[in-house]
């Protein structure tokens, strides 16, 4: 058996979750619950690389983060929380001493450091976006929507303002120039490949592939569903690349050298906000629908097998 958290909605915050689900996981896949930990939206969760430590965003106005300790015998314990330095945090990521916070509402980036026992020290650095696209619905100001550190680089999708803010994060902190993108690309998700880098467009329905040093190489419709399409997750797992569409409510299957479908199959529900990979199993939060499907890969296509996890309002789901 190994542990899976699901970050979810909560009543205070839209939704109908009792805060951080906590399931079993068996050799076949399938999850039971176990527990729960209270909390306030925890709408995306991040793990410790090093320590039993899991960390949650608490969607809301003004937002927050909260550390559990993650190897009690009851379950996760609180052990602080703390503002996230924005409004409605939706995603959080961490890299050795570095904890970053993507704010939605304000588009604030908050990185917070970490002590040796992995809890919060002293003040977050706060960095403001800037900016705006052609939605006027989606793209009145920035929307800090991903935070990845990848080689020393923190990476930020900033869906309202089109661009990839950056950051070479050592010891001291440095803000890099944005990467802007193609006006109303709306960019939510990203992922590294060995090829460089994909990104979801959330606003235009497309994936969008970029070179090691992000010049772009082309895109690509993240649905072959004649349906409006809202992409959000988008993983790299062995040689296929995998993304959620909303609204088609489909799990897209891509080679990621030559940007063509393997397949396109069912979420199982409704609104994948987000899956999570680990081996042949695969694992896609519903939103609307409230369960956490499981599929298992066949060469990498999924395939249903009939387990299903209710989870009211699921929004993430961690491995």
């Amino acid at each position: 058996m190994s542990t899976v958290y699901i970050g979810g909605y909560t009543s205070d915050t839209g939704g109908a979750g009792a805060g951080v689900t906590v399931a079993a996981r068996a050799e076949t896949g399938a999850l039971t619950e176990v527990g729960t930990a209270a909390a306030s939206g925890p709408s995306f969760l991040a793990a410790h690389p090093t320590l039993p430590i899991l960390y949650a965003v608490g969607e809301a106005d003004p937002g927050t983060i909260t550390a559990f300790g993650a190897d009690g015998p009851d379950g996760p314990e609180r052990l602080a929380t703390r503002s996230s330095g924005g409004d409605s945090p939706c995603h959080v990521a961490v890299a050795d001493r570095w904890l970053a916070v993507a704010n939605y509402g304000d588009g604030m980036v908050a990185l917070h450091a970490l002590d040796d026992e992995g809890l919060f020290t002293g003040p977050p650095l706060l960095f403001p976006g800037f900016g705006s696209g052609p939605d006027s619905d989606r793209q009145r100001g920035p929307h800090a929507h991903q935070a990845t550190f990848e080689a020393g680089v923190l990476y930020v999708t900033d869906l309202g303002a089109d661009q990839i803010r950056q950051w070479r994060v050592r010891a001291e902190v440095t803000e890099l120039e944005p990467l802007v993108l193609t006006p109303g690309t709306g960019p939510r998700h990203l992922v590294s490949a060995r090829t460089g880098w994909f990104v979801t467009g959330e606003l235009d329905g497309q994936v969008h592939a970029f070179d090691p040093k992000w010049h772009p190489i082309g895109q690509f419709a993240a649905s072959g569903r004649d349906s409006a399409n809202y992409p959000s997750h988008i993983q790299l797992h062995r040689d296929r690349l995998y993304v959620a569409n909303r609204g088609p409510n489909t799990i897209s299957v891509f080679d990621p050298e030559t940007f063509k479908m393997v397949a396109e199959v069912d979420c199982g529900g409704d609104w994948p906000r987000h899956f999570a990979i680990e081996g042949d199993d695969l694992y896609v939060a519903n939103q609307r629908s409230g369960g956490v499907v499981h599929f298992r890969l066949a060469g990498g296509v999924p395939e249903p097998t009939g387990h299903v996890l209710a989870v009211p309002t699921p929004t993430c789901v961690l491995l």
